[in-house]
């Protein structure tokens, strides 16, 4: 066996020519993806922008869907709380007073002109018992986010009457009488009187035509929208009523004003005199509900 001389200087320079070949020779990688592969400095594929967009937008309408229905519940809950605050304070002035009599009245809030009022001091029958008592109902309308049309009442029964008092209400024959006068219980009924087709009727009741609960016309109603020809303002409106009985307080009511008050403060008349005399109390009876309501419309204004 040869033993061979070790020489540094030649073993050195082969190891560094092997090394040098290696690396000229190492396979660069590829891979599908790009990933293992990708610089540091490189940015995002468009297929991960696209991705990336596609969460964000469905995570955005999420938030602004939440959002938007907080807005909209704050909001009704504030016109709610108008409209409570004016049916409150209504119901408290009647509680201030010493004696009340049968009474309808209507407007339309100072403070917040989007809500209507209306107040009724009616005598009614308890069921339980049959007593006669005297109740008011104060109730507000607005529209609400959605354009509907919302109710807040309140009820208070005020005192329970003698028979001579409830002797003093109207009675049945009179109610009926204007049943039979003021009720068209079909659409077709009131379109017939209105001189209009069913989709204009159902036009108005969806723009705040008011019916009876048991979804009848009522004559007086009509006529508020007849004489605005479909477009009442929200004091018209406020003129309306939900049942023959309320119909049946407001005009007596409103005959007792036409018949304590005299003169109507109506334009002057052919001959240059001012305003006319309040017609008698057989011809108010006589006048048509409308007639009543526009005569007390024309003294207030």
């Amino acid at each position: 066996m040869t033993d061979k001389a070790y020489n540094p200087g030649i073993t050195d320079r082969v190891l560094d020519e092997h090394s040098s070949h290696a690396t000229q020779r190492r396979p660069v990688s590829h891979t599908p993806s790009g990933r293992a592969g990708r610089r540091p400095d490189a940015g995002f594929t468009l297929l991960e922008v696209l991705a990336a967009l596609a969460i964000l937008a469905l995570t955005s309408s999420s938030v602004l869907l939440v959002i938007d229905r907080c807005v909209t519940s704050a909001s009704d809950s504030t016109l709610r709380m108008e409209a409570f605050e004016v049916v409150r304070e209504n119901l408290e002035k009647i509680l201030l007073l010493d004696a009340v009599e049968e009474n309808a009245d209507y407007g339309t809030s100072d403070k917040y002109p989007g809500i209507s009022w209306q107040t009724v001091i009616e005598g009614f029958s308890e069921p339980l018992s049959s007593q006669m008592w005297v109740r008011a109902v104060c109730s507000a309308d607005y529209i609400d986010s959605k354009g509907e049309k919302q109710k807040v009442e309140l009820v208070h029964w005020l005192t329970q009457l003698t028979d001579q008092q409830a002797g003093q209400l109207v009675d049945q024959q009179d109610l009926e009488k204007l049943e039979m006068e003021q009720v068209m219980k079909t659409e077709d009924e009131a379109a017939e009187y209105a001189k209009i087709d069913t989709d204009t009727l159902r036009q108005w009741v969806a723009d705040g035509l008011v019916k009876t609960p048991e979804d009848a016309f009522l004559r007086c109603n009509l006529d508020v929208f007849i004489r605005s020809k479909g477009s009442p303002t929200p004091e018209e409106k406020a003129q309306q009523v939900e049942s023959v009985q309320e119909l049946a307080m407001r005009l007596r009511a409103m005959q007792k004003e036409l018949e304590e008050n005299g003169a109507l403060g109506m334009p002057p008349g052919p001959d240059g005199q001012k305003g006319t005399l309040a017609p008698s109390k057989p011809g108010l009876e006589k006048m048509d509900p409308g007639e009543v309501m526009d005569l007390v419309q024309r003294r207030r204004q």
